[in-house]
Order: structure tokens, then C-alpha cells, then sequence
């Protein structure tokens, strides 16, 4: 999709293939590889003392996404493709799943593999390889990528009614910030298990002048006017994703069980208000698109014009300003409610 500014990066929590290695099996000694060449029942591991990086995303053309020169591992604006969807299990029964990204170099060659783990993985426990899916890894790939909004959170519609978000229909018209009156074009819902670094967001009652707790999507971004420049972003409007404002106490990561996911789409991409908060709906992208059903995709086509001009682009603040446990308290006081 053609887009006239940049769209926002997504930093994922990844390793690269070398560091995860079979310790068992057919391919014993070898590092993780393309689908094509895994072996199921092989068994995988995690050295001591290895974190995961971030793999800053950005859509790319058609399938592919590009390394944004945001990341922490990887080139920049090199092309990435999605291979595959893993599913591994460990010693105790659980099972993992994981995605498998490419990164190809500018002569077609993988000059790397990463996997992108869904559940954490620790060092030193065996992982057992038993699912191996490259025909539905873009949809699981979407559904990390979509920003959601939790069960059991209010919506305002054009009426001033707040209703919750698993209470909604097509159709339905909820108020916007930018354009007024807007129509819900489709609503998606998934159920996860919430742990790691996709563990749901919960901003505490009070936090941002919000009546009760909103619990959003880790990358979720909330909109955020200022009235007085208090961070430091240098521009009035800004827009926060949810896990960079993280400080244990009035912003928590709500790790473990399951959580359900709502995903709202606009014909363009909105700031609704939820819970108070003004929050942003889902945006189209070749990371996000292969949510929707096959149906709404063909009849959206590939250039969405409320979605590719990016009307919001630009706002996003730069996280080393919000490296800081008063980041919140003084978002607050900047929107000076």
C-alpha cells in the first residue's frame, strides 16, 4: 500500500535463529531455520543469559514488512517475510507458539532468521518442536500486530451512551475526535493468553484524568493534547503507546491467564474515546490486513484512503522522553484536566 507519510513501528520481542539451537533430534546442533527444513519432535533450547532484542517493523509492499531504523537487531529497511508459525512444547506440557521472520538480503538471500516467541521462553528448558504452519502465520502474525481494546471496556457512542466494547455491533456510531460521527465497519475478537510482552496494558482510574481502569494492547496508542509541553515532545498533540508509559504503580502489565481482544474498524483511522482516554482504533496495514475476513479484505482493496495517508502520522513521541516512572503523572498534568 502506497503511503504518503510513515507509518508507526512495531517493536517485537525476537531472537535471532543462531541463538536458539536443536539440542535433539534430526537437526541436532543446527540453529532454527526456514519451515522447510524443521524436523518436528526435534528439540530446542535457549543458552543461559539470552534476552530477546527488538525487531523494529514497518509495512512493507504487498506480503512483506521492512526493518525500521528504529530496531535494536537487524538492517535497516531491509525486507522481512513472515515463513511460518511454530508451535513448541515444553517439559512441563505448555505449549509455545512462535512466529519465524526473514530477513532478506538485497540479492533475494535470508541474511538472518528471528523467532518471535508469543509466550516468553526461558534459557535451559527443552522445547519441543510439534506444530510447524506456513499457511496461517500472516493471521497470527496480524492479530499480534492489531492494537485492541479488553473486554469490559466503555466506548462512547455519538449519544454520550458508554457502552462496552464486546456490547457492540456493525454499525453502531461512535464518536470520533477528528471526524465527528463515525460508523463501526467491522469488529474483530480473540482470545490470547496474556503473558510476556503481550500481557494487556491497565491504566489505573486516575491516571489520565480516566474515571475507572482502561486495559489495552501493549502497542495500543493513546492521544494525548497538552496544553503545556510538560515531557518535553515539543508539539502539542502527541500520541503514547501504553506499554512506554509502564511504571508499576498507575500503569501495570496484567501478566497471566487469558485475555479477550477487540479489535474496531473505521473506514479511516480514528481517536475514539475509551474510558475517557482518546484511544486509537485499528489501523490497515500489511501487517494488520490478514485479520479481516476474506470478504471485507477484497472489497476494501489494497489502498485504503482513511488508512494509507496516515492522518495521525507524525505524533508519536519519542520513547527516551517517557523513560521515566513520572511520565504518566506528568501527561496528566500537561492535558491539564
Amino acid at each position: 500500500m502506497a503511503r504518503s507519510r510513515p507509518a508507526p513501528a512495531q517493536s517485537l520481542p525476537v531472537y535471532a535463529a543462531s541463538e536458539f539451537a536443536a539440542t535433539d533430534g534430526a537437526n541436532m546442533g543446527d540453529p532454527l531455520s526456514f519451515a522447510s527444513e524443521l524436523i518436528l519432535d526435534d528439540i530446542y533450547e535457549l543458552p543461559f543469559g539470552i534476552e530477546p532484542r527488538r525487531l523494529a517493523i514497518l509495512p512493507g509492499d504487498d506480503r512483506h514488512f521492512r526493518v525500521a531504523a528504529s530496531t535494536d537487531i537487524g538492517t535497516p529497511d531491509a525486507t522481512l517475510v513472515l515463513d511460518s508459525a511454530l508451535s513448541f512444547m515444553s517439559d512441563d506440557g505448555a505449549l509455545h507458539e512462535a512466529l519465524l521472520l526473514v530477513e532478506v538480503d538485497a540479492d533475494g538471500g535470508a541474511s538472518e532468521i528471528y523467532l518471535l516467541p508469543l509466550t516468553a521462553l526461558r534459557s535451559g528448558v527443552e522445547y519441543r518442536l510439534v506444530g510447524i504452519d506456513a499457511d496461517n502465520a500472516r493471521q497470527k502474525f496480524a492479530q499480534v500486530a492489531c492494537v485492541s481494546f479488553t473486554r469490559g471496556t466503555h466506548i462512547t457512542l455519538s449519544s454520550g451512551e458508554q457502552r462496552l466494547v464486546e456490547d457492540l455491533a456493525i454499525g453502531d456510531r461512535v464518536l470520533t475526535r477528528d471526524d465527528g460521527v463515525q460508523k463501526i465497519r467491522w469488529i474483530g475478537q480473540n482470545t490470547v493468553r496474556a503473558v510476556g510482552d503481550f500481557a494487556p496494558i491497565k491504566i489505573h482510574a486516575g491516571t489520565l484524568n480516566n474515571d475507572h481502569d482502561l486495559i489495552v494492547s501493549p502497542d495500543h496508542r493513546l492521544f494525548i493534547y497538552q496544553r503545556s509541553d510538560e515531557i518535553g515532545a515539543g508539539q502539542s498533540e502527541v500520541l503514547v503507546k501504553a506499554r512506554h508509559l509502564v511504571n508499576g504503580m498507575t500503569v501495570t502489565v496484567m501478566d497471566g491467564g487469558f485475555v479477550d481482544y477487540f479489535q474496531l474498524l473505521f473506514d479511516s483511522h480514528q481517536i475514539i474515546y475509551a474510558e475517557g482516554i482518546a484511544a486509537e482504533t485499528m489501523l490497515i496495514d500489511t501487517r494488520t490486513k490478514p485479520v479481516l475476513p476474506a470478504d471485507l479484505s477484497a472489497a476494501m482493496g489494497e489502498v485504503i484512503p482513511g488508512h494509507s495517508d496516515l492522518p495521525h502520522a507524525g505524533l508519536d513521541i519519542n520513547e527516551a522522553l517517557l523513560n521515566r516512572p513520572d511520565a504518566a503523572e506528568l501527561l496528566r498534568k500537561a492535558s491539564g484536566r
